[in-house]
């Protein structure tokens, strides 16, 4: 065997060991949530993730896809996309034509700070 094959073996292996140690998302949030600075971060985010989980909801509610969505918005799928996953920040006008392709209605409510 020469040692090129080797090399790829030995990679081949490693790869396999790390398959069988991956972790889901759900387990790693967990592992990280004991850093003090992780669990701040993570908060911080609390509200996107909440936009996001809002807009895939009315989606799903609708029983739309996103390129359906996207049509109804007269916009690409990828930006439905970024909407639902948080990569954009939403503007009210966005948010008032995604509401309207999933036949719903934007209500945006102000709430005291907690704490």
């Amino acid at each position: 065997m020469n040692w090129t094959v080797e090399i790829l073996d030995g990679i081949v292996e490693q790869e396999l060991e790390d398959m069988t140690r991956r972790k889901t998302a759900g387990e790693l949030h967990q592992k990280w949530s004991k850093d003090p600075d992780y669990r701040k971060e993570y908060q911080a985010l609390e509200e996107e993730f909440e936009i996001a989980r809002i807009l895939i909801a009315a989606r799903t509610a609708a029983d739309l896809t996103q390129a359906e969505v996207a049509e109804r918005m007269r916009t690409s799928q990828s930006f439905v996309a970024r909407l639902e996953s948080g990569a954009v920040k939403p503007t009210i006008k966005s948010l008032e034509r995604y509401a309207m392709a999933t036949g719903s209605r934007l209500r945006i409510e102000l709430e005291p700070l907690r704490g």
